[in-house]
């Protein structure tokens, strides 16, 4: 038995390979990329915290190898982008975000994501995590998530937790300035009902409303249905 059939049999939801046609509508496995000192980087420079996660926009060090360069000049076309990173624990959906732009993970480890998409964002602004599906993402796996795919933290497969490289456009999940909160407030008021998701910079999001976390922030309580968990 495989990884991916062990973790079915431990699931009531269907879990799909990233490499399935199923994920075609989500984004893209990207090929040919070199990892390897990326991945080196992770393992021996950040470490997974005892309980949650851990999420840090831009790190130096990830930035400054030369395979992070070469693989955004050919995927984001020169534009100034991030390489950050998220480990942790997770391993319930907890809510989604999107942004506007493309991002680019390298798993670092086997791990667990759940997806939907944005054009299923009911006119109330609520989506149902049974919309969702759920994809498994194997250790080395490098592959894009299209800006009109749902997301947030990975699921964790094992004790250790999990590692991933997170590669955005530039400032993207950084604090909103107070005038762009005012500005923010101000769209939403005048009838732009997306407005109410924007968290913060280039960063919208739908929450499961018993999230702490996320509701502390202000993140809008849209999600519906179980804060579903999955096992391993």
């Amino acid at each position: 038995m495989n990884k991916l059939e062990y973790l079915q049999n431990r699931n009531d939801v269907k879990i799909w390979h990233i490499e399935d046609l199923q994920y075609r509508t989500y984004g893209r496995v990207l090929k040919g990329y070199k990892t390897e000192k990326l991945c080196k980087y992770m393992k021996e420079k950040t470490a997974i915290p005892e309980s949650g996660n851990v999420y840090v926009p831009s790190e130096e060090g990830l930035e400054a190898i030369g395979e992070f360069q070469k693989l955004v000049s050919a995927v984001y076309g020169g534009m100034p982008v991030q390489a950050g990173y998220c480990n942790g624990r997770n391993s319930t959906v907890n809510g989604f975000e999107y942004h506007k732009g493309s991002e680019i993970n390298i798993a670092v480890t086997d791990f667990l994501l759940f997806l939907g998409h944005v054009y299923e964002i009911g006119k109330d602004l609520t989506y149902h995590v049974d919309q969702a599906e759920v994809f498994y993402v194997p250790e080395g796996t490098v592959f894009e998530m299209y800006e009109t795919t749902l997301h947030l933290s990975p699921c964790r497969v094992s004790d250790e937790g999990f590692r991933d490289i997170v590669i955005l456009p530039r400032g993207t999940n950084t604090p909103l300035s107070e005038e762009e909160k005012k500005e923010r407030d101000e769209a939403f008021a005048a009838g732009d009902k997306e407005a109410r998701l924007l968290l913060q910079k280039n960063k919208w999001v739908i929450s499961h409303p018993k999230r702490e976390p996320l509701m502390k922030q202000g993140a809008f309580p849209g999600l519906k249905g179980p804060n579903k968990k999955l096992y391993y």
